[in-house]
């Protein structure tokens, strides 16, 4: 929820802090690429004082910061501050998910579904509570992230039970010797382009579209829903019928020509606003298909391979929001970042073919998983599935 809380006050901080559109996406550009920098050094850490306990820094971190980011009075002072809310949000992303596959009763493709849904839900919610605070104040929203964190803080205090402790600590370099591994270093890069894209659309998106913040909450709720009903439905469907490669192949090329449409059409509000709900089934059959084929196709152990591929993807959504602001103003056109997002969507199928073989064998590693899991266990995963429907559809 913390992802979406601050994007519908973007316009208003520019405005309310006399800050420009690039000084504003650089709230996004500190978090992500401490966060990105920070997943280095995740294993090392969960590995020495266990996962628990680095979930609850990370969470304490996310409070702290959190915090001190609503009490800043300039855009400076945030910017900052988001910095040490990223290394908070390295800290816990990383481990939460290699947590998640491990206590997981559904095998590794029904935790996946699991945090994806989870992710999804909160995309969906953040933005409309982020809107009705942020038409209170420009502050509300940050401080909304500290509650929200404060109550993941005492749940994963008194309701994750500890695990075990990892048979070996990580070696600090390991996720950057990782990247050797063709197979993760390709889908990172991939990733990262991907990430271009939708860090665009994510950061840049509200300017054109003119709207307050209970508006933007809105139309980025819209955007959320999809990212949650395709993360869970669609894209193992997807997956399914038409193999990894292919589901990923198209679902980058329709995405870049869905920015490509705001690109062409950022004037017409209707047409942005159409657009950006429209990337959320892209960006939620994206989110599920390339994590389940990153956690499969590296030969290293998973929380390494989470914090390789996490560092490598994290960079491009960090510079994105800066240099869209950058183009926007040297060039004098909204349309410029949306151009330069699609292009860098499209880059990232060009670069995807270079690991067809890897995706092929994720698949069959994949296939030879659920198939070793038994009928028992797959008709588990399908009343899970049908449970989160249901959770689903109220939370939404």
């Amino acid at each position: 929820m913390g992802i979406g809380l601050v994007d519908p006050i973007l316009p208003a901080l520019s405005s309310k802090l006399h800050a420009t559109p690039s000084q504003v996406s650089l709230l996004f550009t500190s978090y992500l690429v401490v966060t990105a920098v920070a997943m280095l050094v995740t294993g090392w850490v969960s590995s020495r004082i266990g996962a628990k306990r680095t979930l609850i820094a990370g969470l304490a971190l996310i409070v702290v910061f959190a915090a001190l980011a609503g009490a800043s009075g300039s855009i400076g002072g945030i910017v900052g501050f988001r910095a040490g809310w990223g290394l908070g949000n390295a800290l816990f992303i990383a481990t939460s998910l290699a947590v998640i596959v491990a206590s997981g009763s559904g095998g590794f493709a029904g935790a996946i579904i699991l945090y994806e849904t989870a992710l999804g839900v909160g995309i969906a919610v953040g933005p409309l509570l982020g809107g009705t605070l942020g038409g209170i104040s420009w502050r509300g929203p940050f401080y909304g992230v500290a509650v929200l964190m404060a109550i993941a803080l005492v749940a994963t205090v008194t309701l994750v039970r500890p695990t075990p402790a990892p048979a070996r600590k990580t070696g600090v370099t390991e996720p950057l010797k990782a990247l050797r591994h063709r197979g993760l270093l390709i889908l990172g890069l991939t990733a990262l382009c991907y990430n271009w894209g939708f860090f665009t659309v994510l950061g840049y998106a509200p300017y054109p579209m003119e709207l307050d913040e209970h508006q933007l909450g809105l139309v980025f709720t819209g955007w959320g829903i999809l990212v949650a009903v395709f993360s869970v439905f669609g894209a193992p469907r997807l997956q399914a019928r038409f193999g990894i490669a292919r589901t990923l192949y198209a679902n980058l090329v329709l995405f870049s020509l869905d920015i490509l449409v705001i690109a062409l059409f950022t004037s017409n509000r209707v047409v942005v606003i159409c657009g950006v709900i429209v990337a959320g089934v892209f960006i939620g059959v994206n989110n599920t298909v390339t994590t389940q084929a990153v956690m499969t196709v590296s030969p290293v152990e998973r929380p390494v391979a989470s914090a390789s591929y996490g560092f490598v993807r994290f960079i491009g959504g960090g510079l994105a929001p800066f240099v869209a602001g950058r183009l926007a103003e040297h060039f004098d056109s909204q349309h410029a970042p949306f151009y330069l997002g699609a292009a860098a969507v499209l880059l990232g199928v060009v670069i995807l073919t270079a690991a067809h073989r890897q995706l092929g064998e994720a698949e069959r590693a994949q296939a030879a998983e659920l198939a070793a899991a038994g009928p028992v266990t797959a008709r588990r995963e399908r009343l899970e599935e049908s449970a989160l429907a249901e959770d689903l559809g109220s939370a939404t």
